[in-house]
């Protein structure tokens, strides 16, 4: 049997007072994280196998799409200019928007391109063997990475289950609660060490579940404080805070006008003044807007140490006329990189991609024990539909007023911080209500039949 089952209650039904500050918090944190867990856990779980395909993604897309992003390797190659004349040939329809030049000679060209009629953030991507001269192949490509179709269909699985805006809405449940599962997780589990471990099968699945939670616990808490980057609600916060404290990432500016309007040195020439500015490996070239807007480059490379250099280079001259070092980035521009980076696997390499690997392993095996222990709860004989029941309530009546109030404010602030936490904060406590006064009334009937 349960001990909070069988411990005293006041005649309003609600634990009697609890002196230290954890005896009293403890079956509030316990009713928390089970509603939480119950609930939350299937978007968890969503979140975290559509996140574990997404790690691998960048060998997969090397597998499938080969044939576009590689080629025989030779010595020679045709300039960046007739290599983008090449694919507006094939794409006649479109603007240029980018072009990526091959880093090896094993690489392709890609060539951005947008078409009028596309609305969903998509660029048709022309891929060019920079020695043959071929078109490769075509496809779509989304975002500053460039993923390819597979990439992006398992990222917006991730974001937002192929449900547009409406759909963003599971991901940052699942990362606004993440944490809040996570810490009180850890909080229980020191507590529980401290009274010493039980012997029955549930003791032990509760044991495991917690034991395997605090292994992962850093990489959780990781995973959401980033996720929640990209969240509608709470990445609005976020952006917003960061602009305010000057924390956002610098871009070369493009607001000086070339002195020769409608002359173009070319992409070869700024590629060329990029490179003697320092700006190595993987790099995207963004052609002007206009004819006196400048041309930018930005190196691409994500893994350590961060390539993020970016530079504007004259139209009409080939200079460079302003350079954005990623050295030069606030502490805190440089810490979201890496922190978006490291979320995506980039940030050094397989090691990375193994790490969350792990970390994503291992919250799969936190939940499913979460719902093994909510079975070995159940009733062995009716009631509750044959479910676990919570645990004991009351357990927020039963704070000392200081706690009261604190719990409250903690609750409005994380709740304005994290809006979709909050309003699913409330429902949990509505649903905690509805489910009180069902079992009331049960119980009230079944003495009163009896």
């Amino acid at each position: 049997m349960d001990p909070a089952s069988t411990r005293p209650v006041t005649e309003d039904g609600t634990p009697p007072p609890r002196t230290g500050v954890w005896q009293q918090l403890r079956p509030l944190v316990l009713r928390l994280h089970f509603y939480a867990g119950v609930l939350v856990a299937p978007f968890l779980l969503v979140a975290t196998v559509s996140g574990l395909l997404y790690v691998w993604t960048p060998q997969v897309e090397q597998v499938l799409y080969a044939d576009q992003l590689r080629v025989p390797a030779s010595e020679g190659s045709l300039p960046l200019a007739e290599q983008v004349r090449i694919a507006r040939a094939e794409a006649p329809d479109a603007s240029v928007h980018s072009v990526r030049p091959a880093t090896t000679p094993e690489d392709s060209t890609w060539v951005l391109m947008d078409l009028a009629e596309s609305g969903n953030g998509a660029r048709t991507t022309v891929f060019v063997d920079p020695h043959a001269g071929e078109v490769l192949g075509v496809s779509e490509s989304y975002g500053t990475s460039g993923a390819l179709p597979v990439r992006t269909w398992i990222d917006l699985l991730h974001r937002q289950l192929h449900l547009g805006e409406v759909g963003r809405l599971y991901s940052e449940l699942a990362a606004s609660w993440l944490g809040v599962v996570a810490l009180g997780g850890l909080a229980l589990w020191v507590a529980r060490r401290r009274r010493g471990r039980q012997r029955s099968g549930r003791a032990r699945s509760v044991s495991l579940h917690a034991t395997v939670g605090a292994w992962v616990l850093l990489g959780l808490l990781f995973l959401s404080a980033t996720g929640l980057t990209w969240s509608q609600y709470a990445g609005s916060n976020i952006s917003d805070l960061r602009e305010r404290m000057s924390w956002t990432t610098p871009a070369a500016s493009t607001e000086v006008p070339s002195a020769s309007p409608g002359v173009d040195v070319g992409p070869d020439a700024v590629l060329a003044s990029a490179r003697e500015a320092g700006l190595d490996g993987r790099v995207t070239v963004d052609l002007p807007a206009d004819h006196t807007s400048p041309y930018v480059v930005t190196q691409l490379e994500r893994s350590w140490p961060t390539q993020a250099d970016s530079v504007a280079v004259a139209q009409d001259t080939g200079e460079v006329v302003d350079v954005v070092r990623f050295e030069d980035h606030p502490l805190m521009a440089k810490l979201s990189r890496w922190g978006v980076d490291a979320h995506m696997g980039l940030l050094f390499g397989v090691p990375n991609q193994l790490v969350l690997t792990a970390v994503c392993g291992g919250l799969l095996w936190v939940i499913v024990l979460g719902y093994r222990m909510w079975w070995q709860r159940r009733p062995t004989r009716g009631g509750a539909w044959g479910l676990g029941r919570p645990y004991q309530r009351g357990s927020f009546l039963a704070l000392s007023w200081p706690l009261r109030v604190a719990v409250v404010l903690t609750c409005a602030g994380v709740g304005l911080a994290l809006p979709v936490l909050g309003v699913s904060l409330l429902v949990f406590l509505v649903v905690d209500v509805l489910v009180g006064r069902f079992s009331e009334g049960a119980r009230r009937l079944r003495s009163g039949s009896g």
